[in-house]
């Protein structure tokens, strides 16, 4: 038996495909997020308009939270519902571990992105959140990740591991 392959057999298998919710883009830093049903996804750049799209081939090109995270802060900090627009992530997903999504390939629709990091919470989560929005965030801001091929990423289209 071998225990690393059966661990690559088990990181491999997925309960089923995530969904995407939302999608927001910033055109500048500290703008506010706007809310878009389809964005052109552009590889190792970012998404079109949004800031934080870099011609540098950066880590950060695009940023995915869990709306099951997002319920998740909203019952650490007491609330009802807390709006993807608040985090300032890019994309909201369901049904989809993102944790599993790092360091590995996966596609929305046709376009082919790779996890490349956590998405840490910032400062501003105090300010939009509340007392205590930045703590309420940690281990719930989702991921980075970069477009390794481009394309439309449109609300409603199925997330999945490229096995």
């Amino acid at each position: 038996m071998n225990p690393e392959g059966d661990l690559e057999k088990l990181m491999a298998r997925f309960p089923r495909s995530g969904k995407l919710e939302w999608i927001g883009i910033r055109e500048r830093r500290r703008a506010p997020v706007a809310s878009v049903v389809q964005v052109e996804a552009i590889a190792g750049y970012g998404l079109a308009l949004d800031h934080y799209a870099s011609k540098t081939n950066g880590k950060r090109q695009i940023t995915l939270i869990q709306a099951e995270h997002l319920e998740a802060v909203a019952k650490i900090l007491g609330k009802s519902e807390i709006r993807p627009d608040e985090v300032r992530r890019n994309l909201l997903v369901s049904g989809i571990n993102l944790s599993a999504l790092r360091d590995r390939q996966f596609r929305i629709g046709a376009v082919l992105l790779e996890g490349s990091g956590p998405c840490e919470p910032c400062s501003r989560m105090e300010e939009v959140l509340g007392v205590g929005g930045y703590n309420a965030m940690r281990g719930h801001g989702g991921i980075t990740a970069r477009i390794l091929e481009g394309g439309t990423i449109e609300v409603g289209k199925s997330i999945e591991p490229n096995l």
